[in-house]
């Protein structure tokens, strides 16, 4: 069965190419917009993985993650952050809020795709 993976940018052409980039690979993909539109298209589901950027309206990258880690049903979900952001300060901060990797758009396929199997590997 298909791992389900969430993206989670408030870009449609960025959300577009991941989306892209994710079938490819074999994965099932779950959208969202921004922060809150993630939390609610989390509600009864099981993700195995989230990419997520760090700036959007209505909920943040940062915000959402830490607002995933606690609900029981997502406390171990794996994320990578994926973003323009590439401040060690901003990194610290994902880190802290549960993310596991830190791409800098724009980033490479074949280097995404091999994280998501890593991460995607235990859940």
């Amino acid at each position: 069965m298909a791992k389900t993976i969430m993206v989670v940018d408030d870009s449609a052409s960025v959300r577009q190419v991941v989306n892209i980039v994710l079938k490819n690979g074999g994965y099932e993909v779950i959208e969202a917009c921004d922060g809150v539109d993630a939390m609610q298209k989390l509600f009864g589901k099981k993700v195995n993985l989230v990419i997520c950027d760090v700036n959007m309206p209505n909920m943040d990258g940062i915000t959402f993650v830490k607002n995933m880690k606690t609900s029981p049903a997502h406390r171990f979900t794996p994320v990578i952050m994926l973003t323009t952001e590439s401040s060690e300060s901003r990194k610290d901060e994902g880190r802290q809020a549960g993310a596991k990797a830190w791409f800098v758009k724009p980033f490479k396929p074949e280097t995404m795709l091999e994280a998501v199997s890593k991460l995607v590997l235990f859940n």
